[in-house]
């Protein structure tokens, strides 16, 4: 089951930097939107990914807990923390600004995530 869960967290990064490179060939609404979105879903595959014998309620707990409280942390700006959100991977891990909208990317993203993962977690066990 890790495997699925990590392949998982690969497809949403591959699809999250397609959605930020091709951003001018998508609807505007959803190149507004998919970045935080999928970067939410990967966050609830990664704690699946280590949770994978619990049940799934801890891993959205837990997902909402990080991401909401990544968020947050965009409030406090100090010179050493922006240095490291100057950077690449600073950036797409603690992001750069709080916006109140990313909150509900961010809830939105996490209750796909959960759907999707039932939906295959039923179809598998059918089989």
């Amino acid at each position: 089951m890790r495997i699925a869960y990590l392949i998982a967290i690969v497809i949403t990064i591959l699809l999250g930097l397609a959605s930020r490179r091709w951003s001018h060939l998508l609807l505007s609404f959803v190149a507004l939107n998919a970045g935080d979105v999928l970067w939410a879903m990967m966050v609830y595959f990664g704690f699946r990914l280590l949770l994978v014998h619990k049940n799934i309620l801890p891993a959205i707990v837990f997902s909402f807990l990080f991401s909401f409280g990544i968020e947050f942390s965009q409030l406090y700006q100090e010179d050493w923390i922006n240095q490291i959100r100057g950077t690449l991977l600073g950036a797409l891990v603690l992001g750069k600004g709080f916006l109140t909208v990313d909150l509900i990317r961010y809830t939105a993203g996490i209750i796909i995530a959960t759907v999707l993962d039932k939906a295959v977690l039923r179809f598998t066990l059918r089989r």
